[in-house]
């Protein structure tokens, strides 16, 4: 068998991990996973074909070559040396875990950190228990400091992610009903995000804590807490970061204020919806815990723009498309909605698919938000999937049970000067709507 230290060495020579034979690099080390429906052994010689110089694999029938290198487990061997070279590293690493942003959270702290720093963020969704170690060994010495997201959908994975990743800070973007069917409910929830809490106190590190969220505030314990939040008034002795939503149309207006120095800073940002505040701010809150001044703050904020369907905006045919089709649970679709019932314009389309991995609480879920609904104005309301299906009735809801339906019903009419929200879990695609 081939140890850790073993394969370390290998990979200070060969630094590039491919697991998917199908995309090998030249001199990289192919690593075999298995799935479902595949093992990835069964393709260690495809691999040196296209070029690999080595391969990890957990069969000895496929030790074709002393180019093979036999572990007992390959995924447990991928964790074990993404958490090797975790260690080599000498970098501050700073994790991400909650409910709802933590992806904008992590590409907003990437820009806010690249300012000061060559920081290394999670690419895509490679967050969990396969993506996470890709990730860490992505990251070489050239980088000065790491922004992990962790992905969660289960009681006790945060913490396994933590023990691979060791991270040295980290933030909790929120508590809210997302993966109900794996945590069990909103205790199960808040229970598995506050494991990163857990580490960080274990092991003496510093949590950038949202303080308007009562879950996580009473949860700091002897935890070294750098706050941020609205509510000035909850706190004001030990907040280092706090905004005032000041306007939320067309996009997103913050005023950042430094509670240590008394400045502050208007960010004006290309985010549709206030809920985005606590993004901002967490990302705000580290870059100033490592020394990124306001106005790079700012800088760093004001030019990202949101892709791949989260709080997209799409103009086209001369009507706006809020694209937040990427996922859904019932806190990011409630607070969609409310921000797009304030939205000041004449004519508004909301489009809401269906939300997935709630379990037991599915049916309560979607009547919750078919009930808000009903307290709001727009003026077309369409609901995809068949969880919403459950709740239709004949009031002027427009309804179909799959996004293809949808996407007749939207090719058929002629808009104009019309603005769309779109919002539900990534697997009704809902934005397969709107394309050609």
């Amino acid at each position: 068998m081939t140890s850790i230290e073993e394969l370390y060495q290998i990979f200070k020579r060969f630094p590039i991990v491919c697991h998917d034979s199908r995309n090998i690099v030249p001199n990289s080390i192919y690593w075999s996973l298995k799935g479902a429906n595949f093992d990835g052994n069964t393709f260690a010689a495809q691999a040196f074909e296209k070029g690999a110089a080595y391969a990890v694999i957990d069969d000895p029938n496929y030790q074709i070559n002393d180019k093979c290198l036999l572990v007992e487990d390959g995924l447990k061997a991928l964790q074990d040396l993404a958490t090797y070279h975790r260690k080599e590293l000498k970098i501050p690493v700073i994790a991400i875990a909650g409910s709802n942003g933590k992806t904008t959270t992590k590409e907003l702290m990437a820009l806010v950190l690249n300012s000061k720093f060559r920081t290394f963020a999670t690419p895509g969704n490679f967050n969990n228990h396969i993506g996470l170690p890709l990730s860490l060994l992505k990251i070489s010495s050239e980088y000065e400091a790491a922004i992990l997201e962790l992905g969660a959908n289960h009681p006790k994975e945060n913490a396994f992610l933590c023990e691979i990743c060791q991270p040295d800070g980290g933030v909790i973007t929120n508590i809210g009903k997302d993966h109900l069917e794996g945590f069990g409910g909103i205790e199960g929830v808040e229970k598995a995000n506050l494991e990163l809490f857990d580490y960080l106190k274990a092991h003496d590190g510093l949590g950038f804590v949202n303080a308007d969220d009562e879950r996580i505030f009473k949860n700091v314990g002897d935890m070294w807490p750098f706050y941020y939040g609205l509510h000035e008034d909850r706190v004001a002795n030990v907040l280092e970061m706090s905004a005032e939503v000041n306007s939320r149309f067309p996009l997103l207006q913050v005023e950042l204020y430094d509670n240590v120095t008394g400045n502050h800073i208007e960010i004006n940002s290309h985010l549709f919806g206030a809920f985005h505040t606590y993004n901002i701010l967490a990302a705000a809150s580290v870059g100033k815990y490592f020394g990124v001044s306001l106005e790079d703050i700012k800088d760093a904020i004001e030019s990202y723009i949101p892709t791949n369907n989260r709080s997209q905006i799409i103009s086209k045919d001369g009507n706006v498309f809020i694209m937040d089709a990427y996922n859904a649970n019932p806190s990011s679709m409630k607070g969609g909605i409310e921000d797009f019932t304030d939205y000041p314009v004449e004519r508004k389309v909301l489009i809401l698919g269906d939300m997935f991995e709630l379990g037991n609480d599915s049916d309560e879920e979607h009547k919750n938000i078919v009930e808000m609904i009903d307290k709001s104005a727009f003026d077309i309301v369409v609901l995809v999937g068949k969880e919403f299906g459950k709740l239709y009735r004949e009031d002027g809801t427009i309804f179909f049970e799959t996004t293809a339906q949808a996407k007749e019903w939207f090719k058929a009419n002629k808009w104009r000067n019309s603005v769309f929200y779109l919002k539900g879990s990534r697997g009704m695609k809902l934005e397969q709507i709107i394309e050609d």
